[in-house]
């Protein structure tokens, strides 16, 4: 088998190089007249297609591709190869049936919403996203009036465009909605609970979202509605892609037509850089096609308008740049970022890998700072270690504190380079490793861990509900004034609570369902946010989207050590308001700060924000309220 891939990669290299080259390598092209199969499997395999109850032996042709042609309406009829007795819907099928066993012949016109066809992608500049990840089921579940709780159709209802619309994010990142393995189909009337990242068929939506996860058609045209009401509220729709590992080895698909191909190996041992049992070999002139294929595809079909790749540090360099470059033909201002990280030691050269510290290698594409989110809330490995959001409670060494400031700073430049960012003091990165803010996503909580207030109330023991609310709002400040791409959980908008777990993949409803009662509770939280998002949206002074702008308008002044203050100066980015000053205090008290002789416009006080202005004061020496943020202009 060894020598058999190892002969065949030449010609597969020369296939997956070639320039729009039509075939996927394993695909089912329908026609009324016609259904064609294709698979990509080994030479010496015994390969057959079962469509109905007829079964076709498959011939095979260049490149390892096998290939049946199947006369007659073969329409809604099921499917599945069989290689060397092994049975699967291949790795590309577009349409399965309930827990994805098989495939399903459609035509894919059939399941276009009306109005599908002008339907269009809602593409913005980089920096000009703001990023909201959600969970399907954890969004809508518990909301009372949701006529489609835990449901892709749930994203169609006015309550839920509304609510996005009014707090002001304009890109929704959906954790993995393809089909994936953890929650049985046929059982949904019992408590099934997951995230999602175990996938099995990579290419057709999930149908425990779906409203009959029985028919084919269903799952592929509420997905599709789905999209077409979010782009119509002016909301991108970004998919969170799992390609680095697969539920399991034994049973997946790839592992069913084409043994070992798809998996890297450390001698006989298979490798675990994903965390979970197995690695998929991006490299392997196939997997990278197939990869390119399913991003294309999910542009095309399903007007996706973004990815999200699931520890993008264990693919290699070359296929992550093929990637950009196979979607900058589509449309280049299609958002592509993921994590700068692996699980574990990967198989493979790690200066050839997708890592953060590799980021300035993949022009355009982005990755999560785990400076900023650990310089504000503290280190993912122990929820009970504060960091610079509690300088004004723990005691903290000076050095810690130094280091966590300049972190802070390092994020809030965008991981740029910049005069101002002392990198031998930057936790982690010891030199800048985005060459571009744009590539660099800006967060302090998401999905995989505890949500921020779970995380400052642990690491903050037996401080106040008050004092947290404030350490909340000042954590967003920090992400929201960032020159990076800002990136929030949702819910963080209602003071969301998972009750403290920390890993809540497979944790029941209970745990990660939103409160929306936590709306009506927390208006200050809601109401900061939205603020935030409105500030950010109104003021191009805070998304420069260059680096050489950040470095020319960006400008740190001297402040005590628990407090950040930073300058964007000179109309950045042609911003309407001259210069603009940001105080971040984490303090457990108000301070005097410094800034430059003039006349402001405060308009944002002690958690309260309003562009039109709350009060004017005379520079020089400011007062800034315990653990809040301040802003100005002039």
């Amino acid at each position: 088998m060894k020598k058999l891939i190892m002969a065949g990669m030449t010609v597969l290299m020369m296939a997956c190089q070639g320039e729009n080259q039509a075939f996927h390598y394993d695909e089912v092209t329908y026609s009324p007249r016609e259904t064609v199969f294709k698979l990509f499997a080994p030479a010496d395999a015994a390969c057959s297609v079962v469509v109905g109850s007829d079964s076709i032996p498959m011939k095979l042709g260049k490149d390892s591709i096998w290939t049946a042609k199947v006369k007659g309406d073969r329409k809604s009829q099921q499917y599945e190869f069989i290689v060397n007795g092994q049975s699967s819907p291949g790795v590309f099928a577009k349409a399965v049936t309930v827990n994805g066993k098989k495939g399903v012949v459609v035509d894919l016109k059939d399941t276009d919403p009306e109005g599908w066809e002008t339907d269009r992608h809602v593409l913005r500049p980089y920096q000009d996203m703001m990023v909201y990840e959600m969970h399907h089921r954890d969004f809508s579940i518990a909301r009372p009036d949701a006529k489609y709780p835990g449901k892709f159709l749930a994203l169609t209802e006015p309550w839920a465009v509304e609510h996005l619309k009014e707090l002001g994010i304009n890109a929704i990142h959906i954790l993995p909605s393809y089909d994936f393995g953890s929650v049985d189909e046929t059982r949904l009337n019992e408590p099934q609970y997951n995230w999602g990242y175990d996938p099995v068929n990579y290419n057709v939506p999930e149908g425990s979202y779906a409203t009959d996860p029985y028919s084919p058609e269903v799952r592929i045209r509420e997905f599709k509605q789905m999209v077409q009401s979010l782009h119509k509220a002016g909301i991108s729709v970004i998919l969170d892609v799992v390609y680095n590992h697969t539920f399991d080895i034994e049973h997946s698909n790839f592992q069913k037509t084409y043994p070992d191909y798809y998996y890297r190996k450390t001698e006989e041992v298979y490798s675990n850089g994903s965390g979970c049992g197995n690695e998929t070999a991006s490299e392997q002139p196939m997997m990278r096609r197939f990869m390119i294929e399913s991003v294309k595809y999910w542009i095309n079909e399903y007007h996706i308008d973004g990815f999200r790749f699931d520890l993008m540090g264990v693919h290699d360099i070359e296929t992550m740049n093929a990637i950009r470059k196979a979607v900058d033909e589509i449309d280049p201002t299609i958002l592509i970022y993921g994590e700068g990280w692996s699980a574990g030691q990967c198989a493979y050269p790690q200066e050839k890998l997708g890592i953060k510290a590799n980021i300035s290698q993949m022009p355009r594409i982005a990755a999560f700072s785990d400076e900023i989110r650990d310089g504000l809330r503290g280190p993912f490995d122990d929820d009970t270690k504060a960091a610079w959001l509690g300088a004004g409670i723990r005691i903290f060494k000076s050095s810690d504190l130094v280091a966590f400031k300049e972190s802070i700073k390092f994020g809030i430049v965008g991981a740029v380079a910049h005069p101002q960012v002392d990198m031998t003091l930057v936790n982690y990165s010891k030199k800048p490793w985005a060459t571009e803010p744009t590539q660099m996503m800006s967060y302090v909580s998401c999905h995989d861990d505890m949500c921020l207030f779970d995380r400052l109330k642990t690491s903050l023991p037996g401080v106040s509900k008050e004092e947290l609310i404030r350490l909340d709002l000042l954590a967003q400040t920090a992400v929201f004034t960032s020159q990076g791409v800002p990136f929030m959980l949702s819910g963080e908008e209602m003071l969301r609570t998972k009750k403290g777990v920390h890993n809540s993949f497979e944790s029941p409803d209970s745990i990660n369902h939103l409160d929306w009662n936590n709306k009506e509770q927390y208006p200050q939280v809601f109401n900061y946010y939205k603020g935030l998002t409105a500030l950010r949206a109104h003021h191009p002074a805070f998304r420069l989207g260059k680096a050489e702008l950040v470095r020319k308008h960006l400008e740190f002044l001297d402040a005590p050590e628990k407090t950040l203050v930073f300058r964007l100066k000179d109309h950045a980015g042609d911003d309407p308001w001259r210069n603009i000053i940001v105080i971040l205090n984490a303090n457990r008290s108000s301070v005097e700060v410094s800034i430059p002789q003039g006349r402001y416009t405060q308009v944002c006080v002690n958690g309260v924000i309003d562009e039109k202005g709350l009060g004017e004061i005379e520079g020089g020496s400011v007062t800034v309220s315990a653990q809040s943020a301040l802003f100005l202009h002039d």
